[in-house]
């Protein structure tokens, strides 16, 4: 999973990238500091995966893992080439998500490239040169399907929904907002690589205070949250300065922290969680002496194609999945795959079985 973490200059973009990634991005108080992207992988944390490493003592320690790119900061007129645009966005294009950090607190000592936080004209600001650029894509696709159609009535269908598109695209709303009334609509959809349709998580960066004592009582965020809910998209309440804070931190002294702020997670940890959601993404785990593993799928991922994620000879030459839940596996049969089998734990399941978050499985595969 690749995620493009996107915003106006000094919002706290890069500050936020560093914090979680720990990747060292230059981070400074003045636009484009950033100009070519930094990228930064992170494991996924996973309690599942470290219970299966303390039972099976394995050689390899695998989890699943997210690319962080922290893109420059975009101003008005990116699509057209002010501020280096036109190459900042064909670094979004490459991600599966963005990440949209959002500035949502006060400071006279942090520049605003506006001169004031406004949070609604920040999101219009950069929402509207990614429908730009890709009102400009989608027009070029008009123009092909048309020539085509003359000769091929079937495309009609494709038009239509091109048309409606581009209108929708005309009144600055999103791709990703856009109604689609049948599989031929989403196919056309899928196959345009749009900017504005690809999922987004807002980040709010707030400040310290408005974080810890009160998040639905800061203004700004109760107005990115309000344009989350109308574009479908996600929404992720954080403070950059307090992730900076934590991620220097001892494992021991970086829980006690978070506790003593009152929160379960990292922000890290809650950005994981809502991008597996927003993505529809869930985990199958692979546990032996060699390796303990965590392999990343789309959910509704039938067993052969989650085990072509390993090898493609094992989509080609899939025979069977032996299946066992997380769960089931450490609470009824105490992490001891011998027990699992002897209380018919242990499924066999065939080219039709839809795999599930935390199942735990060896494939059979025959070349």
């Amino acid at each position: 999973m690749k995620l493009g973490m996107v915003g106006l200059p000094n919002v706290g973009k890069s500050t936020l990238f560093n914090a979680i990634t720990n990747a060292g991005a230059q981070s400074a108080n003045y636009p484009f500091c950033t100009i070519e992207p930094n990228v930064g992988m992170v494991s996924v944390p996973d309690e599942r995966l470290e219970k299966l490493a303390e039972i099976y003592q394995p050689d390899k320690f695998t989890p699943a893992v997210i690319e962080f790119v922290d893109i420059a900061g975009l101003v008005k007129g990116a699509s057209k080439g002010e501020g280096l645009g036109n190459k900042f966005l064909s670094n979004i294009r490459e991600v599966d998500a963005i990440v949209h950090v959002v500035r949502c607190f006060e400071s006279d000592d942090i520049i605003h490239v506006e001169g004031s936080v406004d949070p609604r004209r920040d999101i219009e600001t950069i929402n509207l040169e990614l429908i730009f650029s890709d009102i400009e894509m989608v027009q070029r696709r008009l123009d092909r399907t048309l020539k085509a159609l003359k000769g091929d009535k079937k495309l009609q269908g494709e038009v239509d929904f091109l048309k409606r598109l581009s209108e929708h695209l005309e009144k600055g709303l999103p791709a990703r907002s856009v109604e689609i009334n049948d599989e031929t609509e989403q196919a056309v959809l899928d196959d345009t690589p749009l900017l504005s349709a690809k999922p987004v998580i807002y980040a709010c960066n707030m400040s310290e205070d408005d974080f810890t004592n009160g998040i639905e009582a800061n203004a700004n965020y109760n107005t990115v949250k309000a344009t989350a809910e109308t574009e479908k998209a996600e929404i992720l309440p954080i403070c950059a300065a307090l992730e900076a804070e934590i991620s220097g931190l001892p494992e021991e002294e970086k829980e006690m922290f978070l506790e003593e702020l009152g929160l379960e997670r990292s922000g890290l940890d809650r950005m994981i969680q809502k991008c597996y959601h927003l993505l529809g993404l869930i985990s199958y785990l692979t546990a032996g002496k060699p390796e303990v593993r965590a392999w990343t799928i789309t959910e509704g991922t039938k067993a052969p194609q989650a085990a072509g994620k390993i090898h493609s000879d094992f989509e080609r030459g899939f025979i069977r999945a032996e299946v066992i839940g997380f769960d089931d596996f450490i609470n009824e049969c105490g992490g001891n795959m011998v027990v699992a089998k002897e209380k018919g734990l242990v499924r066999s399941e065939g080219k039709d079985y839809v795999m599930k978050d935390g199942d735990i499985v060896l494939f059979r595969f025959n070349v």
